[in-house]
């Protein structure tokens, strides 16, 4: 079983409150993280006007507070140039990039399960409405 394996490996419950399995969770809890961590592998480093563009949907702040968030957690690189007007980009650090298989392994899952999952949350929503 993976999760025996998983157990073997990490020590403990895979996914008990002091596992570190439990880190990439907690690390990608954020919407929009998984989606410029994907993106970011997929086209290397990119200015934040350049990620808005490319993901949709997400404003200015939410994409400074996401790839502030991914600094810190150690999935991006912020690189600061010396020009006039000044220019930043984003790259992945080794520890994003090695996210990014999972992540393409999740839209998978999502192309295959994602319209039973929104059919079962319709339904769920009509019972409690209903």
């Amino acid at each position: 079983m993976e999760a025996d394996r998983l157990t073997a490996e990490l020590g403990g419950d895979v996914f008990a409150s002091d596992c570190r399995a439990r880190i990439a969770f907690d690390v990608l809890a954020n919407r929009w993280d998984s989606v410029i961590v994907y993106v970011l592998g997929e086209n290397g480093p990119m200015r934040p006007v350049e990620l808005r563009a490319r993901i949709g949907g997400v404003s200015a702040k939410v994409l400074n507070e996401a790839l502030r968030r991914l600094e810190g957690n150690g999935l991006v690189n912020r690189r600061r140039y010396a020009e006039a007007p000044p220019r930043v980009d984003y790259a992945l650090t080794e520890a994003g990039g090695a996210l990014v298989g999972p992540i393409q392994a999740m839209g998978e899952w999502a192309a295959v399960h994602g319209d039973a999952v929104v059919a079962a949350q319709d339904s769920a929503q009509r019972r409690q409405t209903g």
